[in-house]
């Protein structure tokens, strides 16, 4: 027999070898596409393809764990985005005037096409690009607003106080969301990292953990070295933090620590994905200067890293709500070409002490599970004052946001009771990017609400974190024997 005929049955065979190992590992796809096809042609109504293969992805994925999951091209958009920091809009808050019914500007961001165009809070959108917005829901106006980079959107906006509507045509534009913010804003728009009423003590929030919160963190830092901006205490506050990027986490706690295992993460069998990452040479705060975490039943993941990391190292104590408890990995599988996504568990995390913080689906209160607020920092809320937490704080950032009246955040030290915890079964399986309490992502809907003005509130977690850095300076501050 030739060479060149031998040399086609060999190929020949080791290709059906290969397909046939492949379909065995696969022998469930003829049968769920034969099911498909039954479902398609036979069901008694019509019924979309498109819907039948994501059904299908969602039913898989969730036999796994509560962190897998398969996001559909909408959803994987408002995940990439809320990632990669920024969208393309107009840059405005919207909501339903609870009187009249009316879409209305809550705010536009400083800086953005709407800001630049004249678009102010309690302007009220008649139309978009002539469609009359009477009805028209907040998930309709945000696909409306919305649109390609260099398009122009028409709004008919009716300014406060008076009777006639005029068309504003507005730019969209790529707009940054950002992650990090402060207490208040200044006059020019611009994050304040001080208390308004303790100006010595920084306060830092992040929102979650994204492509650009390392360099945002560490902008914030820097605004203590300029003159007259020193801080001698440090807050930095991760409640309703829902996660994001590991890589975020991990930079986020070598900006306060210059040495030691951050965090490490186990794959399948128990072995380690890399060698967990160390904290590098310098930092960009003093560790002199106290530091307190807040944490709270909604911290997880990449928050739960740096409290966990910075608590071990006893850079900074823990104070609050004992965190969700998410200890595991996900990778972010691109599917369809980049439209849609599958989110899968790969690995499991340890905190430096040697923890896995994760919260088994049997797991007891009294288990260790978990960040813990430091010996006698712990301040439980009821589900109801929490939720006025979470209002308020949203209202505070807006009305300061808009140049308004600004509220009383930490009221005095007797008028703080901090209730017992109720912990039904939250509303969301899992945290996710959208459900922090800071502003929204422009030209996001907002949750309806009847303030004019900012409600004033409480925040004992706040103010039991403010107490012990007050102590922890008077101490500092008292003169030692010789």
């Amino acid at each position: 027999m030739p060479l060149r005929n031998l040399t086609i049955i060999m190929l020949a065979a080791l290709l059906s070898v290969a397909c046939y190992t492949r379909a065995s590992r696969n022998r469930y796809v003829s049968t769920l596409t034969d099911a498909m096809n039954i479902i398609a042609e036979d069901y008694v109504d019509d019924v979309e393809q498109r819907k039948l293969f994501e059904g299908a992805m969602d039913g898989m994925v969730g036999q796994l764990d509560p962190y897998s999951g398969y996001s559909p091209p909408e959803e994987y958009q408002q995940f990439q985005e809320q990632m990669d920091q920024d969208f393309v809009g107009i840059g405005v808050f919207v909501e339903l005037d609870p009187t009249s019914s009316r879409l209305t500007i809550k705010s536009p961001l400083v800086g953005s096409p709407a800001f630049k165009a004249g678009i102010k809070p309690d302007d009220i959108i008649m139309a978009i690009d002539g469609v009359d917005t009477t009805g028209m829901s907040l998930k309709d106006s945000t696909k409306h607003i919305k649109g390609k980079a260099g398009t122009i959107v028409t709004l008919s906006i009716m300014h406060a106080g008076e009777t006639n509507h005029v068309d504003i045509p507005v730019e969209r534009a790529k707009i940054p969301i950002e992650s990090v913010y402060g207490d208040i804003r200044g006059e020019d728009g611009k994050w304040i990292f001080h208390l308004q009423e303790q100006p010595k003590i920084g306060y830092i929030r992040i929102h979650n953990f994204g492509e650009r919160t390392a360099s945002e963190m560490q902008t914030a830092l820097e605004t203590y070295g300029e003159p007259g901006q020193g801080v001698e205490a440090l807050i930095l506050d991760l409640r309703q933090n829902s996660g994001g990027l590991l890589d975020a986490a991990v930079r986020i706690c070598d900006q306060f620590l210059d040495e030691g295992v951050i965090v490490t993460t186990k794959g399948r069998n128990g072995g380690n994905r890399s060698n967990p990452p160390l904290a590098t040479e310098g930092v960009e705060i003093s560790p002199e200067i106290p530091m307190v975490v807040l944490v709270d039943k909604f911290s997880a993941s990449a928050s739960e890293i740096v409290a966990a990391c910075l608590q071990d190292h006893k850079r900074a104590v823990v104070a609050g709500q004992r965190s969700w408890g998410k200890g595991t990995v996900q990778n972010i599988i691109k599917l369809e070409g980049g439209k849609s996504a599958l989110r899968l568990t790969v690995a499991k995390y340890t905190r430096p002490n040697g923890k896995n913080i994760h919260k088994a689906a049997n797991a007891k209160d009294t288990d260790d599970w978990g960040v813990s607020p430091d010996r006698e920092l712990e301040v439980n809320l009821t589900n109801d004052e929490l939720e006025t937490w979470v209002k308020a704080r949203r209202q505070r950032d807006i009305m300061t946001y808009a140049g308004q009246s600004r509220i009383t955040l930490t009221p005095p030290k007797d008028e703080q009771k901090g209730g017992e915890a109720n912990k039904p079964e939250p509303s969301i399986k899992e945290p996710s990017p959208s459900t922090g309490p800071p502003i929204p992502p422009a030209d996001e809907p907002m949750a309806k609400t009847n303030e004019s003005e900012p409600p004033s509130y409480t925040d004992p977690q706040l103010r039991k974190a403010i107490d012990y850095l007050q102590e922890r300076l008077l101490k500092a501050s008292e003169p030692r024997p010789a």
